[in-house]
């Protein structure tokens, strides 16, 4: 076998290290699921072996789960016959319940994460022993990419913490660390790390039994089933609590609580078989296909560098100065400092200098605390940070993150003085979020290495970083860039120059549109209700407050002065500069749309007098009332849609997973659709134009495709078919 390696001892146990040749991380490929059933008749009809142990042959981790470009290439196969789908899906479950009826004991020896199927695999063990490493993850988080457990994990978990437990993990996608994993019930010892193998050893000779607890005849499920009164109460709370959070956008939500409704009814090889139908039937979804291509498949080429320059050498940046030491500057600080890297970080004066540095203080003790990183790892890891006023400390720097005010004299002022510090090839990186980079670069002496690094608050956890070529930025500096997003982990994407650039341009489309409804005079209640029922993360008079109004006050003002009198106010600006000079700036000063002084946050009650109510047509649960509400869920889909085929045709973007990836990792575009440009190619091209035109000749110009869009839909194209990527990855 080339994925399985078997070596017996002594006392009859085989030890089975799971190694898949010529990869850095274990996953279940169509090979390794091909072996699955060749190792289980070998264990189970060799005599000389009386145990298994199942462990990794690798340090990176155990197993990350399936490998979902090949098996969903595989289970698609068939063309839609589902028949030869469920044969394909069934290959899976139908090997780990080999496994686990093998009439052997079987122990898994998890020495490092444990995710999707690669869980699922030590679930189908009879023992579960974990090191105690805190960089080791045990979850199910399928459901982030559209789909749901379908390795057994909806009966096998259900069956060993309960339903409640159970769903909540699956649903939310969350991992446990092992200490946690330990205390759900999920694996059954916990040791130090390099002593897994041996403690299953142990098990498996101290008479581990070679039956699971669901094949026992008196086996109960805790917290009871469906018809047990407590289990009743969580699939009746289960359904109004999933529909919450999902608003009916996500298939694999709906369809994960009916695989485990029917299999807990069952014998745990009938569920199985029930959750392997209902997988197929999820990953058939549109929703399903979309968000694996974008949040999977996409997100890997990305993170690999597949946009990088051709034929530059690699760089490895040891040394990078930040100026701005505020909530975004000491964000950067922080991720470049768990990254390795040396960071200057340099501000006006030095109690703000070391106000930065306490924030990435503040981070780093979150990590101690939870066991994340040790004292010594933390005391090291902080000492890489220097808090300074002085920019003489910027020399041997090789990139400058510049993360100042958004004010164009400032920024050319602090650009001189930290390009007069820097040795030749050293980049320089303007965080700005909506200045275009060439006008920036105008202060620059080496306007060649000067390109726009822009990250997304807060930096610690959002994970994308929209890299902004400016008219005169060198392949050398854009590589840099990539170098240094992909060594402190993050997932880059590149466009091109442009006001607002990709993401800030386009997810200002979806705060205004929200605005044009307040003026037309809906509820602003209705507004941000109908913004999530779409799959945004909050509504749009929620996510103006979070960016802050006053932020949009002064973009707006820069822009009137840049642009004299090619400016166009936007919708809503009246009210927001009004709110501005009242002093409600957003969720940060607590007085924003909404008031923040009380829990839940409530809608201010002057907002009504600014923006009366007026319409009261999309209240109810008439046909005519739905009507409305998809009008409005629409017109905020579209909105956003048709500024992204405009930064298409204009150039700023010309990859399809960018467009798609960075709208949902950027600003939060409705995830079930795969991103906006998934979304308007399976929607159709024609159909979208149609309906775009519909909705200009409503409302207004904003809805207006470029000619891009209707030529490709003359022509029946889709993005990803006209602009295949593959084409251009490096």
């Amino acid at each position: 076998m080339e994925n399985f390696k078997i070596d017996i001892d002594a006392d009859g146990i085989a030890t089975v290290a799971f190694d898949v040749p010529g990869r850095s991380m274990n996953t279940l490929t169509s090979a390794v699921i091909a072996e699955i059933p060749a190792l289980v008749e070998k264990i189970k009809t060799d005599d000389a072996i009386k145990g298994m142990v199942l462990t990794s042959g690798k340090t990176t981790g155990f197993c990350a789960g399936a490998d979902l470009g090949d098996m969903a290439s595989g289970m698609l196969a068939g063309g839609g016959d589902l028949q030869k789908a469920f044969d394909t899906g069934w290959a899976l479950n139908g090997a780990f319940r080999a496994l686990e009826t093998s009439g052997k004991p079987v122990a898994a020896a998890i020495n490092g994460l444990a995710l999707g199927g690669g869980l699922e695999f030590t679930l189908a063990c009879h023992y579960r022993v974990v090191e105690n490493d805190p960089k080791i993850q045990l979850g199910l988080p399928e459901i982030k990419v559209g789909l749901f457990p379908g390795g057994g994990g909806t009966q096998r978990l259900t069956r060993l913490i309960g339903v409640q437990n159970a769903l909540m993990q699956m649903a939310e996608g969350k991992s446990w660390r092992p200490n946690d994993a330990k205390g759900a019930g999920v694996v059954h010892e916990l040791v130090e790390k390099g002593q897994s193998v041996e403690a299953a050893k142990a098990w498996i000779k101290g008479g581990g039994k070679a039956v699971q607890p669901w094949d026992d005849p008196k086996f109960k499920i805790p917290g009871g089933g469906p018809y047990h009164p407590a289990g009743a109460q969580v699939f009746i709370m289960g359904n109004a609590i999933l529909r919450k959070q999902s608003y009916g956008n996500y298939p694999a939500v709906l369809n994960m609580m009916k695989a485990v409704y029917e299999g807990v009814q069952v014998p745990i090889e009938a569920g199985l078989r029930i959750e392997t139908r209902y997988f197929i039937k999820t990953l058939m979804t549109p929703q399903a296909q979309a968000m694996i291509r974008s949040l999977f498949l996409s997100k890997q080429e990305l993170d690999k560098g597949a946009v990088r320059p051709a034929g530059v050498p690699k760089s490895d940046p040891k040394k990078v100065s930040v100026l701005g030491a505020g909530m975004m500057g000491a964000g950067i600080a922080y991720v470049q400092v768990m990254a390795g890297i040396e960071t200057v970080l340099i501000d006006q004066t030095q109690e703000a200098a070391d106000k930065g540095k306490a924030h990435v203080e503040e981070l780093l003790k979150k990590r101690l605390s939870r066991g994340q990183m040790t004292q010594e790892k933390y005391d090291a890891t902080l000492a890489l940070v220097t808090a300074t006023t002085d920019y003489d400390l910027i020399k041997g720097s090789d990139l400058v993150i510049e993360a100042v005010f958004e004010n164009r004299e400032v920024k050319a002022d602090v650009t001189k003085r930290a390009e007069a510090q820097l040795a030749e090839g050293a980049v320089f990186g303007s965080n700005t979020s909506t200045l275009p980079i060439s006008g920036l670069a105008e202060a620059s002496v080496r306007p060649e290495d000067f390109i726009g690094i822009h990250f997304f608050s807060p930096v610690d956890k959002m994970m994308l970083v929209e890299i902004i070529m400016g008219e005169k930025t060198s392949d050398a500096a854009l590589a840099k860039a990539l170098d240094y997003v992909l060594k402190i982990r993050k997932t880059p994407i590149v466009v091109n120059d442009s006001r607002g650039f990709y993401t800030s341009r386009c997810f200002s489309t979806f705060l205004m549109e929200g605005m044009a409804m307040l003026e037309e005079g809906y509820s602003p209640v209705l507004i941000d209700n109908v913004g999530r029922m779409t799959g945004m993360p909050r509504g749009p008079l929620e996510m103006h407050d979070d960016v802050a109004l006053d932020l949009s006050y002064k973009i707006a003002k820069q822009t009137r002065e840049d642009l004299g009198d090619k400016y166009v106010a936007n919708e809503g600006e009246q009210i927001v500069a009004t709110m501005v000079e009242q002093g409600r700036y957003g969720r940060k000063n607590g007085k924003g749309f909404y008031d923040y002084d009380q829990k839940p946050k409530v809608i201010w009650p002057g907002l009504y007098d600014l923006a009366p109510t007026t319409k009261g047509e999309a209240f109810g649960e008439s046909p005519e009332a739905l009507a409305a509400v998809d009008e409005l869920k629409t017109r905020l889909l579209y909105r956003q849609a048709v500024e992204v085929a405009r930064c298409w045709e204009e150039g700023v973007i010309d990859d399809p997973r960018e467009g798609d990836l960075g709208a949902i990792l950027g600003w939060g575009f409705a995830p079930w659709t795969g991103g906006p440009i998934t979304f308007m190619d399976q929607t159709g091209l024609k159909a979208f134009v149609a309906k775009a035109d519909d909705l200009a000749a409503k409302y207004g110009d904003r809805f207006k495709v470029p000619q891009l869009l209707r030529d490709m839909a003359a022509k029946d194209e889709t993005f990803y078919g006209r602009f295949a990527p593959e084409k251009k990855a490096a």
